[in-house]
């Protein structure tokens, strides 16, 4: 069973499961987003009292803590149980690009280490990367309206044009930063 579990599934799968899940979750009348479950923490720990966006009755999305923890273990089991012990397989495109900002692919790691490491946050990349671009982030979804997952999943599959022209954003914005903003910061 593990065998057949971790072999590489055909790309529909994953797809069919999304739109199984979306049709129960409208016909609970509910909304996902990632994003919503860190407001939903915030109330739980009692936010309310210092700002009003926090005030609302938790209760009624706590289903999304558990939906953050199960991925979370859900995560950490399947990296654990179904982990491929073989060298990360990148496009050579990738390679040429990464090299070209002066990075090393990875090899044994999903991302490149030079880069997302406890050493590389002290200097200005990382300060740029991790503490300005996590500012960015945290902002653009709660000035969206919510996440990429919440937007491009839930949204699009309500018909909200707003959630199409989120989605729109995020594609221009990460087609902008990979092809303006990371040369700039990795040149510095």
């Amino acid at each position: 069973m593990i065998e057949f579990l971790s072999q590489p599934w055909h790309w529909s799968v994953s797809g069919f499961m999304i739109v199984v899940v979306m049709f129960l979750m409208i016909y609970l009348g509910k909304k996902f987003g990632v994003s919503t479950s860190f407001q939903t923490m915030c109330s739980a720990a009692g936010m309310g009292r210092v700002a009003d966006y926090f005030k609302y009755d938790w209760k009624t999305q706590s289903w999304l803590l558990f939906f953050v923890v199960g991925s979370i273990i859900g995560g950490a089991i399947a990296s654990q149980v179904f982990g491929d012990p073989e060298p990360v397989q990148i496009a050579q495109s990738t390679i040429d690009d990464l090299a070209a900002l002066g990075v090393e692919a990875p090899t044994t790691a999903l991302y490149p280490v030079e880069l997302f490491s406890m050493e590389t946050l002290g200097t200005a990349q990382g300060i740029i990367l991790f503490v300005l671009g996590g500012f960015f982030i945290g902002f653009g979804t709660r000035y969206a309206g919510g996440c990429t997952s919440g937007h491009a999943i839930t949204g699009l599959s309500n018909l909200q044009l707003p959630s199409l022209v989120a989605v729109i954003g995020f594609f221009i914005g990460g087609l902008l930063m990979t092809h303006v903003l990371y040369p700039i910061i990795f040149n510095l």
